[in-house]
């Protein structure tokens, strides 16, 4: 049903009207870019998958996953993430070793709440390091991209938030949790950013079955953040350090902060025990990327608005779908788009910025009648030579209906052809901002558009 043309807010979907996909561009843009600087390559998957390929991976999230109607044949779904169908394609495909990236939609059968930028259908763009290589180097350039597309789009302050997979494990083994309680255990303490202290080990106890000393226990330590300072104290913890995956964790960790320092970005980082990340498939470095709000002046700690990046490492992932069981070790990061979009659609809104949903450069007008055919003949010239352009559909329209049009949708720029013009072979060429008119040899006019709108 979900696929029947009714989209619109109420079947967590939306429509993106040209003022918003102007805003999305620009979004992907800066994304791409940065992706670009790293040296990714881009791949793409289908829509959707074999249901089994997507089973199981997804810890307590795999209630939402789409199932698609039984056609009679495999059983399909639509794709819940990019990660997945990334570890799907290197196993299919026996690549070990790739940098890449993936914008597309994945879908979710949530309840969505549009306020929050939450959606059934919505785009994730990715960018992940597959390969065998030293530990935390790549893992540390995932971090750099987050803080240089965060501080690109200028979203305001923001806060990486970094914990290991091993750390947590450890942790909860010398807490007294259980082992088969970990992944559970793992998505109470996941939801710490959202709700207190108290309502997490309430879950914990209440519904999963916890002892209470060990949730006190988990406690002491997932209250705790900082950097290396944390990282050391942690390293001489008597019962952390006697753990031989937490020590691992914390050993990487450090190793992680030194590389941070060097690209110069811990300002922005923070060591944070309580990030756990409710999927199932991260086995290492784990972090997320959280928009702070200044509350007021007298208020400490800033407060979090919420998640708009995600990632980590996940070396079992591609060893699930190779039928050899070989591993590929992954590390890679998500960037939570659509909570950006709709942080940048609010401020467009509210500064009243008036954003331009076309790209043209020049329109091509006339000032008398009967001059259709030169317009035609002028404006393909432009096309054939790049230049973006446009015309008004009418024979005889009226110069100032035409120079209202610029004025309406931003085009920088008229040239008009006119009896006398065409004897003189010029164009004449009006600023539309400045209204300054200036005649241009028709030879001349696409050099002259070009560098005009070059700056702009």
């Amino acid at each position: 049903w979900f696929l029947c043309g009714c989209s619109g807010k109420h079947k967590g979907t939306r429509d993106y009207s040209p003022k918003q996909m102007a805003i999305r561009e620009r979004v992907f843009t800066a994304i791409i870019n940065c992706f670009k600087r790293h040296g990714a390559e881009v791949i793409d998957t289908p829509v959707f998958e074999l249901k089994e390929t997507l089973t199981g991976k997804y810890g307590e999230d795999s209630k939402l996953i789409y199932d698609l109607k039984d056609q009679g044949g495999e059983l399909l779904s639509l794709r819940y993430d990019l990660t997945v169908p990334f570890a799907r394609y290197l196993a299919m495909n026996k690549i070990t070793n790739i940098k890449r990236y993936h914008i597309a939609k994945v879908y979710r059968r949530d309840n969505p709440a549009m306020t929050r930028g939450r959606y059934r259908e919505f785009y994730q763009c990715d960018f992940d390091i597959a390969g065998q290589f030293d530990p935390m180097i790549p893992d540390a350039e995932c971090l750099k991209i987050v803080h240089e597309i965060l501080s690109d789009l200028q979203l305001g302050d923001f806060l990486i938030k970094v914990n290991d997979r091993r750390i947590l494990d450890g942790m909860f083994a010398v807490c007294g949790v259980p082992d088969s309680k970990f992944r559970t255990i793992c998505s109470s303490v996941d939801k710490l950013d959202k709700v207190p202290w108290e309502e997490v080990k309430n879950e914990m106890v209440g519904e999963k079955g916890l002892s209470p000393e060990a949730a006190d226990r988990i406690g002491e330590y997932v209250q705790l953040h900082g950097g290396l300072d944390l990282i050391e104290q942690l390293l001489q913890d008597p019962k952390l350090s006697q753990n031989k995956l937490a020590k691992e964790g914390l050993g990487d960790m450090k190793l992680l902060f030194e590389y941070l320092t060097l690209f110069g970005i811990t300002g922005k980082i923070s060591f944070d025990l309580s990030l756990a990340r409710g999927l199932d498939y991260y086995t290492g470095v784990i972090y997320e990327a959280v928009l702070l709000q200044q509350q007021n002046d007298h208020v400490e700690d800033p407060v979090s608005v919420g998640s708009v990046a995600g990632g980590g490492r996940y070396d079992g992932l591609v060893g699930m779908f190779d039928p050899k069981g070989r591993k590929v070790p992954c590390v890679g990061v998500s960037i939570g788009i659509e909570r950006i979009f709709s942080i940048l659609e609010q401020r467009v809104e509210a500064s009243e910025e008036k954003i331009r949903t076309t790209e043209t450069q020049v329109l091509v007008a006339s000032a008398q009648k009967k001059l259709l055919e030169e317009r035609l003949k002028l404006i393909s010239e432009l096309w054939d030579a790049g230049i973006k352009a446009e015309i008004l559909y009418k024979k005889n329209p009226k110069l100032l209906n035409q120079l209202q049009y610029c004025e309406e949708t931003g085009i920088p720029l008229v040239a008009i052809v006119g009896e006398q013009e065409l004897k003189d072979g010029v164009v004449k060429l009006r600023d539309v901002a400045t209204r300054e008119e200036v005649n241009i040899r028709r030879e001349n006019l696409i050099e002259e558009i070009r560098m005009r709108t070059s700056q702009l």
